[in-house]
């Protein structure tokens, strides 16, 4: 009776774990209506437009920082005697103010070249960006002298004040994006916008950190973020930024307005060609290779080819997981987001959260470095051959030093941890682990695959 009993037991356990292997599958993500713009105007919003309406008065900020020489966008103006990330807007009161726009974290300098769209990997997140205590005291002093300026600048310092501390990550180029998210939400009602100085939702502590992906990879993609769990209209999670500053719903239907406009002009972007020549018939083989073996998950390129949109699973693709595992640590600002403005009216968005990573469009991967969610991996090189994944490691965060062998950043491995220019994936969400999907290809195959994906 014993060995029969060990027999059921062991025969439902196989047949559960069957099941659960079956059903622990990629899963499709279903596309959703987008509204239609105009790239033009969606380009100039974006580097003009007022979705943030409180920041520094201009005549400050000059007094401060001084003005540019070279007006890298053209823009003319007031805007042209600003770095390319900042706007000169009108404050709600009307006084000239400079605010940070899109570009600072959705572009960077490559070889002496502005690309708009490539993430910033260069942004250092590893101070509070918020200024010094006797800066913003000495601000504050100034401000003073005039109220209409005060007035102009008080709900971003008000903002400033609540994040300080609050978005610092371990590395340079580490984008705490996530984590502004939920904080920003946590001060705001979830049906007026309006600012709450006191946050009533659980907002864990830790800074999740992600490498910004390319503004040109979203026209293929059915959902937003590293998890997929972006939903509905992409136009109401692209005006994310503007709850720093937003005091209520006329301000936020303006912004949504526009959204249209800078959905089509995302949309427009190209990924960068590989400047280089490619070995074509290195190629040619890396393609068949990369169709056998990567495809399923990242889809086919060229004229004919054809994006998957698959989420897949955390069991399977086996990258950090505190990313993916924050969308249900979250569950406050999920909450709040499925019931808030955004999620109403003629063109609602939602989360949806998943244990797992959306595989992303690959267009332009050559110059997208560093790799995975978390930028955890320098080179295409290493997330082919997880052997080749320094544990620590530095690079130059002046500039971009690129590797065009390895397809990547030029990096430093070095043996132990160190200060904030080390990165260090033993940290949790900083890991390097996972997607060993290459491991078992060749040398040989892996280079082809390199050639191939430098064609992208």
């Amino acid at each position: 009776m014993k060995k029969i009993s060990i027999l059921i037991v062991l025969a439902a356990m196989c047949f559960s774990f069957s099941r659960w292997v079956k059903n622990d599958e990629p899963v499709p993500i279903p596309p959703s209506k987008q509204r239609v713009g105009n790239a033009d105007s969606g380009y100039h919003y974006i580097i003009s437009g007022d979705y943030i309406k409180s920041g520094v008065p201009l005549s400050l900020y000059f007094l401060a920082k001084g003005k540019e020489k070279t007006d890298v966008l053209n823009r003319g103006g007031a805007n042209g005697k600003l770095p390319y990330d900042l706007n000169v807007v009108k404050a709600y009161n009307g006084e000239e103010i400079v605010v940070p726009n899109c570009l600072q974290c959705h572009a960077q300098v490559f070889h002496g070249e502005l690309i708009i769209g490539l993430g910033n990997t260069l942004a250092d997140f590893t101070e509070d960006r918020g200024g010094s205590k006797s800066e913003i005291a000495l601000a504050k002093a100034y401000l003073k002298l005039s109220p209409k300026k005060n007035e102009a600048a008080k709900d971003f310092i008000a903002v400033g004040e609540a994040l300080r501390g609050n978005l610092v990550t371990a590395v340079p180029g580490a984008n705490p994006a996530d984590r502004l998210a939920a904080l920003l939400v946590s001060h705001r009602d979830a049906e007026t916008l309006a600012w709450k100085d006191k946050v009533e939702m659980n907002i864990p502590d830790e800074v999740i950190a992600s490498d910004v992906p390319a503004w040109w990879l979203l026209k293929k993609k059915n959902a937003m973020f590293y998890n997929g769990f972006g939903r509905g209209d992409f136009g109401k999670f692209l005006m994310g930024s503007a709850l720093l500053t937003i005091r209520d719903t006329v301000h936020a239907k303006d912004i949504d307005s526009h959204m249209p406009d800078v959905l089509a002009y995302l949309y427009s972007l190209a990924a960068p060609k590989y400047p280089l020549p490619v070995n074509e018939s290195l190629a040619s083989e890396g393609k068949i290779i990369f169709e056998k073996n990567c495809s399923g998950c990242h889809g086919t390129y060229g004229p004919n080819g054809n994006y998957p949109n698959l989420l897949i699973p955390q069991s399977i693709i086996g990258t950090d997981s505190l990313l993916n595992k924050s969308n249900y640590q979250y569950t406050d600002m999920i909450n709040w987001y499925n019931q808030s403005w955004f999620a109403k009216g003629d063109h609602p968005a939602r989360l949806e959260p998943f244990n797992g990573y959306i595989a992303p469009p690959l267009d332009g991967v050559w110059i997208t470095a560093p790799y995975f969610h978390n930028g955890a991996v320098p080179t295409v090189e290493a997330v082919l051959n997880s052997e080749l994944r320094p544990t620590y490691w530095t690079r130059n965060f002046s500039k971009t030093e690129y590797d065009y062998e390895k397809l990547g950043l030029k990096f430093t491995a070095v043996k132990t941890a160190g200060d904030k220019t080390i990165y260090n994936t033993t940290l949790p969400g900083y890991g390097n682990y996972g997607h060993t999907f290459g491991d078992h290809l060749t040398e040989k195959e892996r280079k082809a695959v390199i050639e191939y994906l430098k064609t992208l």
